[in-house]
């Protein structure tokens, strides 16, 4: 399963981006979806350019050198209602992922399409229930 209620957290804050990502990044590791030097990538990645994508979204993913830390492909989603910089943006999303073999790219389009319709955004920003976000991302499947 790509993504399961123990990979989403609610209501989190975060002084930075990296705090974040690190976040983000552990609910992969705790999932068994990633080794842990996969944070480090996630990490690099987004000094390489932002994963910041719009309407209060970031999807931070490790850098096409990270196959190897990539155990099986998963999703982990905070919450961040009051919001965390991303540069001159601001996510209050954040959601990270790992793409075993090809399904990278099919995991950002799916996200994608999600989270370009700000209804959806709205959302997850204001979900209550860790249910409520895994009903707008249950039928993703690749």
């Amino acid at each position: 399963m790509l993504l399961r209620e123990g990979n989403i957290l609610l209501n989190q804050h975060f002084n930075s981006k990296d705090e974040a990502i690190k976040k983000v990044g552990e609910l992969l590791v705790s999932g068994n979806y990633v080794k842990e030097a996969y944070i480090e990538k996630m990490l690099e990645r987004e000094n390489i350019s932002t994963t910041y994508i719009g309407n209060n979204i970031a999807i931070p993913h490790g850098t096409s050198g990270s196959q190897n830390e990539i155990l099986k492909s998963g999703i982990s989603i905070v919450q961040i209602p009051e919001g965390v910089s991303f540069g001159d943006d601001v996510a209050k999303v954040v959601i990270g992922i790992a793409g075993k073999g090809n399904t990278h790219l099919g995991l950002l389009s799916n996200i994608a399409v999600i989270c370009s319709d700000m209804e959806n955004v709205d959302k997850i920003v204001n979900a209550k229930t860790k249910q409520e976000i895994l009903k707008l991302f249950g039928a993703m499947d690749l």
